[in-house]
């Protein structure tokens, strides 16, 4: 974010954008820019909201009670029952060492995992971690793609 508020140059908005609601903005923000390297894209502090960015990943923070929501029953935590957002990353390494220092457990240990795409597999290291809300994270770093491999009987 520039001093006057708005994205660094070069900055594009991307196609998709989750926006969580959180019940608390600086909590949030500990977690998701102190802990898992995003940074303020541009933030509307007055309405608790935060729009935040790491490697083209992309999420908006609004705060409970502030701004204008849309929600579909009641927010109870933990919060996104049923969704995991995947992001992807150059490395998992800092993430990881960051929530180790901070105590905060991992909701799975990093594993390496290979999936059908077609007569090809892709892999990925992740791993999933909770934000304050309960939304389940998994950050994940390519391992590229392979031949698929015949099925063990």
């Amino acid at each position: 974010m520039t001093e006057d508020g708005f994205p660094a140059p070069g900055f594009t908005f991307a196609a998709l954008v989750p926006e969580l609601l959180v019940r608390d903005l600086a909590a949030s923000l500990a977690f998701w820019r102190d802990l898992c390297g995003f940074s303020i894209a541009f933030a509307r502090p007055e309405d608790g909201f935060a729009y935040i960015e790491r490697e083209g990943a992309q999420l908006m923070l609004e705060e409970i009670g502030e701004g204008r929501q849309w929600r579909t029953g009641p927010l109870e935590p933990p919060f996104g029952r049923g969704l995991n957002v995947m992001i992807g990353v150059s490395t998992l390494d800092p993430i990881l060492a960051a929530l180790a220092h901070a105590s905060l457990p991992l909701y799975m240990a990093p594993e390496e995992k290979w999936y059908r795409v077609g007569e090809r597999e892709t892999g990925v290291r992740q791993f999933l971690v909770q934000d304050p809300d309960g939304y389940l994270i998994r950050f994940s770093r390519s391992l590229g793609m392979r031949p698929l491999l015949p099925q063990q009987g």
